[in-house]
């Protein structure tokens, strides 16, 4: 068609494919119905594009349900060019393209891995990404698509998607997007009359162009070979896509016989492979040269590859087979494909070739569902399973692939899909152990849906019929998200009274069952007798190599006041699941290790954490309770940021969420020295615990605070009770000097209370947890000035100013330096740190740089191009005023 009428839309490309060149990469989504012309102006755009790598694929009907499918034609002819990527990325891609790996990929890091596949080319010449009939392709291509179309600004490489609909797996944020609409009734008329036949009259114009309604491809066949007035026979069909449909299965069946079978075996093809089609021809004695009729007809074109002039046509063709028609191709194509090349597309094309139940087929279909889930495909490995259950002729093995087709659906996040399956599968006779698991899946299902009470207590109930080991961890599951997420009648203690009835002991148990039973009797026994469990489970997660459940081992360190194991644990946790690439883990384990590192008083490690979690989440779209952000906010007296995160949690926090953010008020306002407001939220989160919550083990410290400071030490009493235990039994330097600044804050007239400050400074001094070093030596410095004892007082309160102001304390730096002002001496304040200049995402590369990291490296971390790492090292450099990872490293970041 003439692309006179589409002169915008080609600018709109072009401009893309300009700014791309100059390392302004971008991606444009271009929809439209079919026949609009979507194909035709993309070829057009990129035709040009002289210097270029054009890479490209095409989604088809018949591949939807492949692994990757998509993804192998876009980029099998480069993948030699993995080699220059980051080990964990080159083993995911591997893996999709069945090169070997040895690890099973999330679709984060095959996304990564095929950005830094491009990046790798774009360094070379820029790339363009041509992807048609998106609407087709596999689940796993769209969420890599998507991943790498947000993330190509920096880069020399532009992303062109084309489709009747954008699939919503392509996460895009209001993209750059040229929806085709009909042509003008004038740009019809020139491009009807620039290709009709010189016999249609002025009548038949008129009645083809009402016919079309715009769609270029219509106004086309419509035109061709058509009768007397060159009309379709619509009939009572109303769409013009479905006419067009039509019409091409009427010119399909008007081509002699070979031909026509041939056109449906290509059809049933979707990669147009012409050896392929070639030895599936002779298995059905046709010859494959009578393909040219159809090619003369203009419905195909053979070259390297045979192509369909436009997807209605293959679509047309197939359907216009009858269904013996269409098995007897599906049965050629299968015994054409070669098993140990291919495997899996002769498994479908065996699927679809079989008429009743086949064991043999359908056991292939399995191996194949085992294939797609190793190479990450969950929803290919779920389609493979559904289609195997189908063909399963024994019921009871039936019901047991419907159950795996439904837990992959489950995990690839469609549990209303996963929810079908389970009811087809409940439906038919069961094994004992099918029905189990069957009870759990139902249980899974609902709790993933709503997290809700009723769904825990479900979820208990199905563990009751699982093997010990699997009915342990699914108590843990249900206990720890009902610590998280549930508002249970009764609260965790009854839930954890019922669970520790039901859940089988173990004579050797392991990290996972040792912390179920220290979850356990944190909200069922006394600290002293829960104590010396808590003690055991974090030992046992110190050496852990398995990254899942870490982070409640390192909340628990904390509770126990072990900093080093928290420190440990947090930091083994996220070493683990960043080197298997473990992401759904990974961001829960950066903001473990967000929340030790601000308790420790290392605010710019927490918020460097929280902002490595923000890219993982961002990338995955997921949404996250920011408790984490909330407790950072607090500590460092960010009073506006503090009430900005309520405001977006408020309505959808549960247990721990609930307590950690009044922990974090009743820090803040001990910062301030508002100490009635500081109290008030300490006593609330004590109310949390006595209905049942789980109890964050230092807001007993902020209770004691600030009870002391407003005059009411009587309400702290079951806290300092809390922390005695805890002192006793545990024995940690940090806890024992807790304490001891809880002792003398509630009694300071007391003679010892002197040397319970000093006792507890020396204490915290040999710890990693800062800024209550810093906090103790405030309070004292505080004591003392209300002691007469003035020297002594500036001494503790200008070192208490020093260590909080370095840590970030805001709010309790101030304070120091009111104290320290009373006592007739002015702090003293050091120049402004050259860190402050910079963004917290800039301040987490420019940290990971100067210790060593590579662009590529920093960028796999962060989910960027390489490029924009290099970008944003250019405004580092700019904003410190240096030009070099040499200087940056010389800096205090």
């Amino acid at each position: 068609m003439p692309f006179v009428a589409r002169s915008e839309e080609l600018r709109a490309l072009a401009d893309l494919t300009i700014a791309a060149a100059d390392g302004r990469g971008g991606a444009l989504l271009v929809t439209g119905e079919a026949g609009m012309g979507k194909s035709a102006l993309v070829e057009a755009a990129i035709g040009g594009l002289d210097g270029w790598l054009v890479l490209s694929a095409g989604g088809t009907e018949f591949e939807r349900d492949l692994p990757y499918a998509a993804l192998h034609q876009l980029c099998m002819s480069v993948i030699a060019h993995r080699s220059g990527l980051p080990e964990v990325q080159r083993q995911a891609l591997e893996s999709v393209f069945g090169l070997g790996g040895a690890m099973t990929p999330n679709p984060l890091t095959i996304g990564l891995a095929v950005l830094g596949l491009l990046h790798e080319l774009a360094r070379l010449q820029p790339v363009c990404c041509v992807v048609d009939d998106i609407q087709w392709i596999d689940s796993g291509t769209r969420q890599v698509l998507g991943f790498v179309a947000r993330r190509v600004a920096n880069e020399r490489i532009a992303v062109v998607l084309a489709g009747r609909n954008p699939p919503p797996e392509l996460g895009f944020t209001d993209p750059p997007h040229l929806l085709l609409a009909g042509l003008s009734d004038a740009d019809a008329r020139s491009l009807l009359r620039s290709t009709a036949r010189a016999d249609l009259d002025d009548e038949v114009l008129e009645r083809i162009l009402a016919e079309a309604g715009g769609n270029p491809l219509a106004l086309l066949e419509f035109d061709y070979g058509t009768g007397p007035l060159g009309l379709p026979a619509v009939g009572a069909r109303a769409s013009v896509v479905d006419a067009l449909q039509d019409r091409f299965a009427h010119r399909v069946q008007l081509l002699p016989s070979a031909t026509r079978l041939l056109v449906v075996l290509a059809a049933a093809e979707p990669v147009g492979d012409l050896g392929l089609l070639r030895r599936a021809a002779h298995l059905l004695e046709l010859n494959p040269a009578e393909l040219t009729a159809a090619e003369d007809d203009g419905l195909i074109d053979l070259g390297p590859r045979l192509r369909f002039r436009h997807p209605l046509v293959r679509s047309g063709a197939y359907h216009s087979a009858t269904p013996a028609t269409r098995r007897s191709v599906h049965a050629a194509l299968a015994d054409a494909t070669d098993p140990e090349i291919d495997p899996d597309r002769r498994a479908w094309h065996r699927a679809h070739a079989v008429v009743d139940t086949d064991e043999e087929v359908a056991a292939e279909l399995v191996r194949s569902a085992g294939r797609a889930q190793r190479r990450g495909g969950l929803a290919a490995a779920s389609a493979f399973l559904e289609r195997a259950a189908e063909l399963t002729p024994d019921p009871g093995r039936q019901a047991g692939r419907m159950l795996a087709a439904a837990r992959a659906r489950l995990h690839s996040g469609a549990p209303a899909q996963a929810r079908e399956l389970l009811a087809q599968a409940e439906r038919r006779p069961m094994a004992p152990a099918d029905r189990a698991d069957a009870r759990l899946q139902g249980a899974l299902i609902d709790f993933h849906i709503a997290r809700s009470a009723e769904a825990t207590a479900a979820l208990v109930d199905a563990a009751a019929d699982l093997q010990p080991d699997q009915a342990r961890e699914t108590y843990l599951e249900a206990f720890s998200s009902a610590m998280f997420v549930d508002r249970m009648p009764g609260g965790l203690r009854q839930l954890g009274a019922r669970i520790r009835e039901q859940a089988p002991r173990r004579e050797q148990p392991r990290p996972v069952d040792l912390l179920l039973d220290a979850l356990l009797a944190q909200v069922l026994l006394p600290v002293e007798a829960a104590v010396p469990l808590m003690r055991r489970a974090v030992a046992a997660f110190r050496t852990a190599a398995d990254p899942w459940w870490m982070e409640l081992a390192c909340l628990m360190a904390l509770d126990l006041g072990d900093d080093e194991s928290a420190a440990l644990i947090s930091t083994r946790q996220v070493e683990s699941a960043r080197a298997q690439g473990a992401f759904t883990v990974l961001s829960q384990a950066l903001r473990c290790h967000a929340i030790a590192r601000t308790v420790l008083g290392r605010f710019e490690e927490a918020a460097a954490s929280l902002e490595e979690a923000h890219a993982i989440e961002e990338a995955a779209g997921t949404v996250n309770l920011a408790f984490a952000e909330l407790i950072l906010a607090g500590w460092r007296g960010d009073a506006d940021r503090v009430r900005e995160l309520r405001d977006m949690m408020r309505g959808r926090v549960g247990r721990v969420e609930v307590v950690a953010e009044l922990c974090a008020i009743a820090v803040l306002h001990n910062g301030f020295g508002d100490y009635t407001a500081a109290l008030e939220a300490a006593l609330a989160a004590q109310e949390q615990e006595r209905r049942g919550s789980y109890m964050v083990w230092n807001v007993d410290q902020e209770l004691v605070e600030a009870a002391a400071r407003a005059g009411r030490p009587e309400e702290a009493v079951p806290a300092l009770a809390r922390l005695e235990a805890l002192a006793r039994t545990g024995r940690t330097a940090w806890a024992v000097a807790t304490h001891l600044v809880a002792q003398a804050l509630l009694d300071p007239t007391a003679a010892s209370t002197d040397s319970r400050y000093r006792e507890a400074i020396a204490l915290l001094a040999q710890s990693d947890a800062r800024v209550y070093y810093g906090r103790a030596r405030l309070t004292y410095g505080e004591w003392l000035r209300r002691e007469g004892r003035r020297a002594e007082a500036r001494a503790e309160l200008q070192a208490a100013h020093q260590t909080l102001t370095a840590i970030g304390a805001t709010a309790f730096a101030e304070r120091a330096a009111r104290e320290l002002m009373a006592t007739g001496q002015r702090p003293h304040r050091d120049g402004t740190n050259p860190r402050d200049l910079l963004t917290d995402q800039e301040r987490l590369i420019a940290v990971k740089v100067a210790a060593g990291a590579t662009s590529k490296e920093v960028a796999a971390m962060l989910f960027l191009s390489p490029r924009t790492i290099d970008t944003h090292l250019r405004n580092i450099y700019r904003k410190l005023g240096i030009s070099s990872r040499r200087r940056l490293r010389e800096l205090p970041l």
